[in-house]
């Protein structure tokens, strides 16, 4: 009961920090767009958002690159990195231009007030928790436009390396429905901006068996759609027979009550994260370089 009242405390004071002007618009002169975006769900905010800054923010530590890899990574400038996390999204919440995938991104948590986690450059705040929509850096919410629309407008956000990460709340759609992944394919690959290095990443296994399983599958399906798309970003795939090994089964990877047992099996927590990631990074690190070449060898 303390820990829930300690989150629901941060969540109340979440609104308070991250409530801005109603009337900001992505035009904000103010605003400065991240070098790297990480883009995801609700990994981000309970356990993958500093993980995600820490290699992003030192890829030469992170991925041990070559001399001719180290010259690639001055295209991403000064390298400031942004990680957001909304729960409760993927790609179909992101690319709808109403009804309730898109309220996924843009309405008021009815119980916190806040629906995202918010890390790096554009949050430098001590709390992590925002509410998409309020303040200059979360104006996702345009009417008549995709978060995504909104976001990579012109004048606004406009990363030099991209990395989307979803499959949770996908899971069971991509795993069962191949004309809603289709459809989900298609669309990303029509909204996302050209020219923009980018990375699709489906995120880290469950701790049960049988929500690995399912998300394996939704993996090899959202791939295949995916290339059939013609999605020009690479592909890191999260489920690997190593991670499922790391995380199936291993308690101290996932959140435990008092008792210790594990009481969220869907999130890693952030040593879970960073141990995911460390696993990942031969996939990951070879995909940031070729991105940033902007040469990517045929699937």
């Amino acid at each position: 009961m303390e820990t829930l009242v300690k989150h629901a405390r941060a969540w109340a004071l979440a609104l308070l920090a991250a409530a801005g002007p109603l009337t900001a618009t992505a035009q904000d002169t103010s605003f400065v767009s991240p070098d790297i975006l990480v883009l995801g769900d609700s990994q981000i905010s309970f356990g993958s958002g500093p993980a995600f800054v820490d290699f992003f923010s030192d890829i030469e530590a992170s991925c041990a690159p070559s001399m001719r890899q180290k010259r690639t990574l001055k295209a991403l400038g000064t390298g400031q990195v942004a990680v957001i996390g909304v729960r409760s999204t993927s790609i179909h919440s992101w690319t709808a231009r109403g009804g309730a995938a898109k309220g996924s991104v843009c309405d008021i948590d009815k119980k916190w007030k806040v629906n995202a986690g918010s890390y790096g450059s554009v949050n430098t705040s001590e709390n992590p928790f925002v509410q998409i929509g309020q303040g200059r850096n979360y104006q996702f919410c345009r009417k008549g436009q995709s978060p995504f629309e909104a976001m990579f407008q012109e004048g606004y956000y406009a990363p030099r390396l991209l990395l989307l990460t979803f499959l949770g709340n996908a899971a069971k759609r991509w795993a069962e429905s191949p004309d809603l992944t289709r459809r989900d394919a298609q669309r990303l690959a029509a909204q996302l901006p050209a020219g923009v290095p980018c990375i699709f990443m489906t995120t880290a296994p469950a701790y049960t068996k049988k929500v690995s399983m399912q998300r394996l599958k939704a993996q090899e399906n959202i791939k295949a759609e995916l290339d059939r798309a013609g999605m020009r970003c690479s592909f890191v795939s999260g489920i690997t027979a190593d991670t499922v090994a790391a995380n199936q089964g291993n308690k101290s990877f996932f959140r435990r009550n008092k008792s210790g047992q594990v009481k969220d099996p869907y999130h890693p927590n952030e040593r879970g994260a960073r141990h995911h990631l460390r696993l990942v990074a031969p996939q990951l690190c070879e995909a940031i370089f070729t991105e940033l070449r902007g040469a990517r060898p045929p699937s």
